[in-house]
Formats: C-alpha cells, sequence, structure tokens
C-alpha cells in the first residue's frame, strides 16, 4: 500500500474481521494527500455505510461548522475511523476489530505524515494516550512516539449536552495556534536562530506517563451526567470526570 488511493482500494475488498459482512459499502477515508491535520474518529454510521465516506452525518454536519468556526474546509483535512466498516446497530467496534483495521490506520498516518492528529473521542484518543478517559484527556497537546496529538470529544457529544458542546468548540478554537507553533517547529534548524529561541522545545513524555506540552493545571474536576449522543456511529458521551469547559488554558 504505497499510496492512500491503494490503501482505500484494499479496505474496499478487506474481509479480515466480521464486521465486512454487514456492511454497504467501506469508509477508509477522504481528504488531501498532503493534509496537515488528520481527524480520527471510532467508526461508520448509517450514513456512512450508504455513501461510503466518513463523518457524513449529524456529527459531520457539526464537524463542518467546527471546521468553518476556524476558517477551514473538510476539503482542506483527512479524515478517518478507528474502524472503516460499520458496527452492526451501531455498537462499540470490539478490539479484535480493532485489531483488524489498525494496519489501515497505521498506513494511513505513515503516509499522510500530518502535523496534527486530532482524535475524535475516547476510541481514538485511547489508541494513543490508554487508560485515560477523553474528558481528562481533551484539549491538551500530547507528543506520543514522534506524533503531536490533540484529543477532543467525539463532535456527536456536542448534539446532546450544551456543555460537552461549548467544551468542543473550545478546543477547536485553539487548533490555528497549534498548527502555528508546530510549523514553526518543523521548520529546519537552519533557518533562523530567533525562531529557535522563539519557540519552546518539545520533550518526549516520561515513561509511562503522556503529560500536556502546555498544560495548564485546572481546578479540582468535577463529574458531569452525560447521555446517549444521537448520531449513527454511536461514540464515546461517557461522564466527564475533567475541568467543565473554560477551566483548561492552552497556553500560560
Amino acid at each position: 500500500m504505497d499510496t492512500l488511493a491503494e490503501v482505500a482500494r484494499v479496505v474496499s475488498t478487506c474481509t479480515d474481521c466480521q464486521l465486512h459482512a454487514g456492511r454497504t459499502n467501506a469508509v477508509p477515508g477522504e481528504g488531501p494527500d498532503a493534509a496537515e491535520i488528520l481527524f480520527i474518529g471510532e467508526g461508520p454510521g448509517f450514513h456512512e455505510d450508504r455513501l461510503g465516506r466518513p463523518f457524513v452525518g449529524p456529527a459531520g454536519n457539526f464537524l463542518e461548522d467546527l471546521l468553518q468556526s476556524i476558517g477551514m474546509t473538510r476539503a482542506q483535512v483527512y479524515i478517518a475511523n478507528m474502524v472503516k466498516c460499520r458496527p452492526p446497530d451501531n455498537r462499540d467496534p470490539v478490539p479484535t476489530e480493532i485489531a483488524a483495521c489498525s494496519k489501515y490506520l497505521d498506513r494511513q498516518i505513515e503516509l499522510l505524515d500530518p502535523i496534527l492528529i486530532v482524535t475524535l473521542g475516547r476510541f481514538s484518543t485511547a489508541r494513543f494516550i490508554p487508560g485515560q478517559s477523553i474528558s481528562r484527556a481533551r484539549g491538551r497537546l500530547r507528543q506520543v512516539n514522534g506524533r503531536h496529538i490533540f484529543p477532543i470529544m467525539h463532535p456527536a457529544a456536542g448534539l446532546r449536552r450544551q456543555e460537552m458542546r461549548a467544551a468542543i468548540e473550545e478546543d477547536f478554537a485553539k487548533i490555528p495556534g497549534l498548527l502555528d507553533v508546530l510549523r514553526i517547529q518543523s521548520e529546519p534548524a537552519s533557518d533562523s536562530s530567533q525562531i529557535r529561541e522563539a519557540t519552546p522545545a518539545l520533550e518526549p513524555p516520561p515513561a509511562n506517563q503522556v503529560p500536556s506540552l502546555w498544560d495548564v493545571p485546572g481546578p479540582p474536576e468535577s463529574g458531569v451526567a452525560t447521555s446517549p449522543a444521537d448520531h449513527p456511529s454511536a461514540d464515546e458521551i461517557e461522564k466527564p470526570d475533567g475541568p467543565l469547559p473554560g477551566q483548561q488554558r492552552l497556553f500560560c
């Protein structure tokens, strides 16, 4: 699989797990080959399965609104999912299904080599930051195995709860600033000593810990009850145990 188009072709005929038996269309992902940002969701829902495209249902409409709010369109980013076929009745994907699809997502990441990976929800966040809830991980940039990971709650979470919608919008608003910093850091070292001095160094996380790169400790965390999201892919609306919207800042 030497190109994203080749990955998509292989995905369209994949039978490596049980999900292929019930699909209408596989949903490999879509976006430009040179996209700076890769968004990773959970899996296709009803509308995605029918059209073979990611995020085209209600949560997809919200995602497009979020991109517009930061001056971007979906034509500028790459959108993929943890699993490429719709789970029956929109249930959560099981570990064997995620494992079967992981080779495709791994290859997409390698081919894209994005500046920033935005994980949407608990499943894609757990791929890079295992053992931490999305409500605790959200809104803070991490460096994991040389990749810059920025977790955000799934757009489906904002369709039912206004406080979650506000948190998602708050985190999305940080993306342009993150890109500016990461673009500077990706410049060749010979470009300017001034740039090197102005940009904070990114250090790998300590063993067994994935800290935020620019995290500002907030007040004690409080729980917020949740309810299922009205979204065909039935992603992860869980009990947030992190700060409410507005209690986290990206930069000091």
